[in-house]
């Protein structure tokens, strides 16, 4: 059976499934619409949870970061991970107890503000689009290359399966689906890891593999990798090249994104009970933590392999370069997505891989008659074309692409479901129409989750970078604006409205502003990605932690100079902090 079919059959598989439990678990209340009834186990929430978190960024850009930052990509790991810690400490509990639908929700009566619910349920909206955009670049490069069809169809295709499952199950449509999506990704996952692991190491674990020799090498996977690039002209991949004031600040951003981030946030209104909160957080960290140590290994696999097939001898020799007419069959199908190109420079009908930015061996290479660097490759095809690049059985290669799809439309539903609860619940509702009926609230909820589905749909046509740098922004808008006003709101008795909205907008305008500039409009684009330029030395994809600091000072200043909140509302962050049956 040819990869194309077997990947049609994988994948057609999946949906069907998706699709089944939507129709089994469709929503039939608001309840059930926005935390699924409230009767989620913790472990089926932990796993939803894990897929809800662990996107197209996770599943299919992580590994390429780590395949071409190395030593560098380990903010990611850190903060991504350690967010959940602070998740489950600080505000997972805490937000149950509150016992509401929706994150604005609870900064709106915790500030006993209308204008406070707005501007959280802004601040969701462009966090959750940010966010969005990197799923469904995920989705269109997995159809691309392994269904072979345009990008728009398969685009529309992933928006149709997500309008069906999120807009008919809801909430509890979602969080059976993403329990049966966690099953696919984790499992597609580490099982091409687990070969290409034994292929170069002969150890099956790959976190084992990590650490080890590689097969008839005579040294380690490490020492041969840094070996191999080094004499291409990168950096080691065990070196770091980044500054430690912009890895901390990265990992800071990431870390309070993560307990910022509201699709996630919404994830813990929907168990039973306050101390089932904490739970299924640990119980998301563990099943994320299965792919996450998987990745390094993955990526520093995937490096070598990639590498060794181009360069298949010693560098400026001329047998060592792989010749473009005898590039293998995977070289050919990634070429013709666009996030493979190869460009002969010198004429000479081979493909020259190298880094010819380091100015010391460019001027070695072109005395050897190269011309500068002929391949091109998109760090999001890593773990995709890992499989083929090693040689797999077509099985594993259609298990990949069904993965891929089910970490990108996992997230991405649990994004419009709270874009579509904050327009229905936190405005129609709760603002513009108090006295709709349950019935009309259901179907408002449905309508924004279908226009959400569209806007994401044209976020995909059009992503404004690759896909673990899209997901890192909304991160860090993430926590220069939710996460403080709700990490106070628990913590303080004397922050007020007028605090929480000044700061609020003040960190997301802070924040979106300094990336709009990097990101968007910046006259030289290179001089975007020099240090120098920056702020601190701060990156986009670290000054969320900076925003995160501007949101607290400004709001605690302007809580001091302004009335402390109202006795009912003390009460209420009184009793959200004091566990039940624990007296006065």
């Amino acid at each position: 059976m040819s990869l194309q079919t077997l990947t049609y059959i994988v994948v057609g598989l999946s949906f069907a499934l998706y699709i089944g439990i939507a129709f089994w678990s469709k929503a039939r209340s608001t309840g059930d619409f926005y935390v699924a009834g409230k009767h989620v186990h913790p472990v089926a929430n932990g796993m939803a949870t894990a897929a809800d978190w662990m996107s197209a960024a996770s599943f299919i850009s992580l590994a390429g970061l780590i395949a071409y930052l190395g030593y560098d990509s380990s903010v990611y790991l850190m903060g991504w991970t350690g967010g959940y810690v602070l998740l489950a400490l600080l505000l997972a509990p805490y937000l149950r107890r509150f016992g509401k639908f929706t994150v604005p929700e609870f900064i709106g009566e915790r500030y006993y503000s209308d204008a406070a619910r707005v501007v959280a349920v802004i601040c969701l909206i462009v966090i959750s689009f940010t966010y969005v955009a990197g799923q469904m670049r995920g989705v269109g490069i997995v159809f691309s290359r392994f269904l072979n069809v345009d990008i728009s169809v398969g685009l529309a295709v992933g928006m149709g399966v997500v309008f069906l499952y999120a807009v008919l199950g809801g909430m509890k449509g979602i969080t059976y689906t993403q329990v049966a999506q966690y099953c696919v990704l984790i499992f597609a996952y580490t099982v091409p890891a687990v070969f290409i692991s034994l292929q170069v190491t002969g150890v099956a674990v790959p976190q084992v593999a990590f650490g080890s020799d590689v097969v008839n090498g005579g040294e380690s996977l490490l020492t041969t990798l840094d070996r191999i690039v080094t004499d291409l002209g990168f950096a080691a991949f065990t070196g770091g090249a980044k500054d430690t004031v912009d890895v901390f600040f990265i990992t800071l951003a990431l870390m309070i994104g993560t307990a910022g981030l509201p699709h996630v946030l919404v994830r813990f209104f929907t168990v039973p009970k306050v101390r089932h909160a904490r739970v299924s957080a640990g119980y998301a960290l563990l099943f994320i933590a299965i792919l996450y140590t998987t990745a390094p290994a993955v990526g520093a696999l995937a490096r070598l392999n990639l590498t060794t097939t181009i360069q298949t001898g010693p560098v400026f020799e001329e047998t060592g370069n792989l010749r473009y007419e005898e590039r293998p069959g995977w070289f050919r199908t990634w070429e013709d997505t666009g996030l493979l190109r190869f460009e002969d420079k010198n004429g000479d009908g081979r493909i020259q891989y190298y880094n010819d930015a380091n100015p010391e061996f460019a001027e070695r290479a072109e005395a050897n008659g190269w011309r500068g660097n002929e391949l091109t490759v998109d760090r999001d095809i890593i773990v995709l074309a890992n499989p083929e690049i090693a040689g797999l059985p077509n099985w594993v290669i259609a298990l990949v692409a069904a993965g891929g799809i089910a970490a990108a439309l996992s997230t991405a539903a649990g994004l419009l479901l709270v874009i579509s609860a904050a327009v229905s619940h936190d405005l129609i509702k709760s603002v513009f129409a108090r006295n709709i009926s349950e019935r009309a609230e259901l179907r408002a909820g449905r309508i924004s989750a279908g226009v959400a589905v569209l806007l994401a749909g044209y976020l995909g046509f059009n992503p404004p970078g690759f896909v673990a740098e899209v997901v890192a922004l909304a991160f860090g808008l993430a926590a220069a604006s939710l996460f403080p006003a709700i990490l106070l709101g628990i913590l303080s008795l004397r922050v007020n409205k007028q605090g929480a909205i000044a700061g609020m907008l003040s960190g997301l305008v802070f924040t979106m502003g300094y990336i709009i500039w990097f990101k968007g409009v910046f006259v030289e684009p290179f001089a975007a990605n020099v240090p120098g330029n920056w702020l601190f030395g701060i990156s986009p994809e670290g000054i969320g932690a900076l925003g995160a600091g501007i949101n607290l000072a400004v709001t605690l200043i302007v809580s001091a100079l302004t009335p402390a909140p109202p006795a009912p509302v003390q009460a209420l962050v009184r009793r959200i902090r004091v566990p039940s049956g624990s007296g006065s």
